[in-house]
């Protein structure tokens, strides 16, 4: 009996923690705790519901997503009265980039929180952001849309959304400089090779040509982040010239 006390005693512990974190991260009190458990538990977990479904963060991460995109398309039409469609869908894509949203994730510190059977430092950026949407996902299951549409604006809106700035803010690098190559009639192209180098993880290395010579190298855990890398160093090799073309 008492082993089992002991038990009972360290997961009511654990659950305690979690909500009083929860609760300093939110400003408010969560009404049901297992919504927030859910946008916290990575699917390595393998845990399933009476009816077999998967319980993890996921599911939580698409309701999330779909949730900033509303209040901040929201905020940026009442905002800028002036703004077309074609602007406000680029202010909105810088906002809720995936780089903007690892930041937030980071600096909540969440993942602290998350249940998994994963080393929490073989994950990826990504996961950062993943997280941050999946606990959207859990406050509008919860509170409802008014106190989702709070808590994005404490947390992303009121610090980190500046009109003037996000509109000199680039969110690809890539894209900026294929737009300039192909306004400007140039030749380019991404030779993307796996790394054979000692790293833990995998590691793609790019060698990027403009008009058949190579202007920029990177390497990245994956393709796209090289060619990122890669585009953004040949960014600034190339920056007056785009900055006045783009």
């Amino acid at each position: 009996m008492k082993y089992i006390r002991n038990i009972l005693n360290s997961r009511f512990k654990r659950s305690g923690n979690f909500f009083m974190e929860i609760n300093q991260i939110l400003g408010f009190k969560p009404k049901d705790i297992k919504y927030f458990r859910k946008a916290f538990t990575h699917r390595s977990m393998n845990i399933k519901d009476s009816e077999g479904n998967a319980i993890n963060y996921e599911r939580l991460e698409f309701l999330g997503d779909a949730m900033l995109s509303a209040v901040i398309a929201s905020h940026l039409y009442l905002e800028v009265p002036s703004g077309d469609e074609g602007y406000l869908t680029k202010m909105r894509s810088k906002i809720v980039s995936r780089e903007h949203l690892n930041e937030l994730g980071k600096d909540l510190g969440l993942i602290t929180l998350v249940e998994s059977k994963i080393p929490k430092g073989q994950f990826g950026d990504n996961i950062h952001g993943n997280l941050f949407e999946a606990l959207v996902g859990a406050i509008f299951l919860d509170r409802g849309y008014k106190y989702c549409e709070k808590f994005i604006y404490t947390r992303v809106i009121l610090p980190y959304v500046d009109i003037a700035t996000l509109e000199g803010k680039v969110i690809s690098y890539k894209s900026l400089l294929i737009e300039w190559c192909q306004k400007e009639k140039k030749t380019f192209g991404y030779n993307v090779y796996e790394d054979t180098g000692n790293d833990d993880v995998r590691h793609f290395s790019v060698k990027l040509s403009i008009d058949d010579k190579v202007v920029a190298k990177a390497r990245g855990t994956s393709k796209k982040k090289a060619e990122e890398k890669a585009s953004k160093r040949a960014f600034f090799v190339f920056q007056s010239k785009i900055s006045k073309s783009v």
